[in-house]
């Protein structure tokens, strides 16, 4: 679980919360129709931006902002140097029993050991690597899409109140809940977009960013043991992919 994420999103809307409640009752900022306006018209036109698949598919791929399933590449560069010093002892034959945690370095140790064609396999792993890129791109998207569409609904809300506070200004009455709905749509759709939607889209390129690395380790991994390279020199090759502060780790 990614601990930063929780305590951003758990800690602005706490501060948030106790500032409003330094000066007025929360109940103050707790607007119905403002919520219909911003939440709901962020889902709507994000279902009309793009098909409800997608968009189901974009929560499923949020959750990589809160929970970090990929291996550190430190840990797997030390995977796959074993697997390739094991490989060149006693043949690829020797990884056909080895249980491997990461899926595609899982896939790939078992299409070399079933015999196919290093080239072969090198390309299946790319067209894999090219595929999940282009699914997580798609949900990175929605989620931009959404935190620029939150104040933007923020804002038709703030007009909504407006109009409806200029149509009774001679009924003094009518006129603060018109403008708390003017207000406070524009209040929702800011919260939305800079706390919740703008910063889960940002973490999720980081995400994408790591994954597509440690998937470029193990692609190169791949390789280095069906051609039997020295698992020293495989190392070597691999340590490039690392930041130079881990590097120094690692030695």
């Amino acid at each position: 679980m990614d601990i930063a994420t929780i305590i951003g999103i758990i800690g602005g809307l706490t501060l948030i919360v106790v500032s409003i409640l330094m000066g007025s009752p929360l109940s103050a900022f707790i607007n119905l129709p403002g919520l219909m306006i911003v939440v709901g018209g962020t889902i709507m036109a994000t279902l009309i931006m793009q098909r409800l698949n997608v968009v189901l598919g974009a929560v499923n791929i949020a959750m990589n902002a809160f929970f970090d399933k990929t291996e550190p590449p430190d840990e797997m560069i030390k995977q796959i140097v074993r697997l390739a010093a094991k490989a060149r002892k006693g043949g690829l034959l020797a990884l056909e029993n080895e249980k491997i945690k990461n899926p595609f370095l899982a896939r790939g140790i078992r299409m070399a050991v079933d015999g196919v064609e290093p080239q072969e396999i090198l390309q299946t792993m790319r067209i894999e690597i090219a595929s999940l890129m282009k699914r997580h791109e798609t949900g990175h998207k929605v989620f931009k899409f959404m935190g620029a569409t939150a104040p933007a609904m923020g804002m038709i809300g703030t007009l909504i109140g407006l109009v409806q506070m200029l149509r009774t200004m001679n009924d003094p009455s009518s006129i603060g809940p018109a403008m708390a709905v003017a207000l406070l749509t524009t209040f929702y759709g800011a919260v939305m977009a800079f706390l919740i939607f703008n910063p889960i889209a940002e973490k999720l390129e980081e995400r994408t960013k790591h994954e597509k690395i440690i998937m470029e380790i193990i692609l190169s991994g791949i390789e280095g043991i069906t051609k039997g390279i020295n698992q020293s020199i495989l190392e070597d090759k691999l340590m490039a992919f690392l930041a130079p502060k881990m590097r120094k780790r690692r030695k």
